[in-house]
């Protein structure tokens, strides 16, 4: 036995929560409580990052005029996602898309100013700070729906107009805004998956063995 593994009712907790995660955009007004909201951001701030730089920073919007504002400007680019969608635009004008205006609380979530100077482990791939500070949401995720938070993650902004509205310094870069609150239910199945949108991909089709198109996988059962 693995003396480092936790029990089996941890080990399934753990895959359960991961399970069972959902980007939700349906919320009750429930307040949630200072000290959990609390203990969402530090599972947040325990997350890994490139060279320990840590690199994201969480706004808390609690005036209720830059909630609409935010939302406002949600919904302007999400006609003009749908204008470039094509043949599929009212097919993504009928789905639901955020919560903003809905959740108990609503966080932006954004990457430090003056982040070229962190360089261990960025230097051939700054990006590394994006993949760090999302590493930092999954935690939040991960740790709300253990405690039967909701969380909808929302990409729809322009990040120079959300980072005017935020207040944010320049060379910041807001990557989310975070939905979070309690929900009557959680999906059974990821939102789109269930609207039609798109499908979950098996795993043979996303794992390769020694070479990005090797067909011979030995991984798999």
């Amino acid at each position: 036995m693995n003396p480092h593994q936790y029990s089996e009712l941890e080990i399934a907790a753990v895959y359960r929560a991961i399970r069972e995660r959902r980007d939700m955009r349906h919320f009750e007004s429930t307040p949630i409580e200072p000290e959990q909201l609390a203990r969402l951001i530090e599972a947040a701030h325990m997350g890994p990052s490139v060279g320990f730089m840590q690199p994201w920073r969480f706004i808390r919007i609690m005036n209720p005029q830059l909630r609409q504002k935010i939302h406002a400007h949600v919904d302007e680019e999400r006609i003009l996602t749908a204008q470039a969608l094509g043949q599929r635009s009212d097919e993504f004008m009928k789905l639901k898309v955020e919560g903003i205006l809905a959740c108990a609380e609503l966080l932006v979530v954004g990457l430090v100013d003056k982040r070229e100077s962190y360089l261990f482990g960025r230097r051939t791939m700054p990006e590394m700070d994006m993949a760090s500070a999302s590493c930092a949401i999954q935690n939040l995720w991960l740790a709300a729906r253990a405690e039967g938070i909701g969380v909808g993650w929302v990409s729809l902004f322009d990040p120079v107009q959300l980072r005017r509205l935020c207040n944010m310094p320049d060379g910041s870069q807001p990557i989310a805004i975070l939905c979070v609150g309690h929900v009557k239910e959680f999906y059974p199945r990821p939102m789109l998956e269930t609207t039609g949108w798109d499908s979950r991909r098996p795993l043979q089709d996303i794992i390769c063995e020694d070479r990005w198109d090797g067909a011979d996988n030995k991984f798999l059962p």
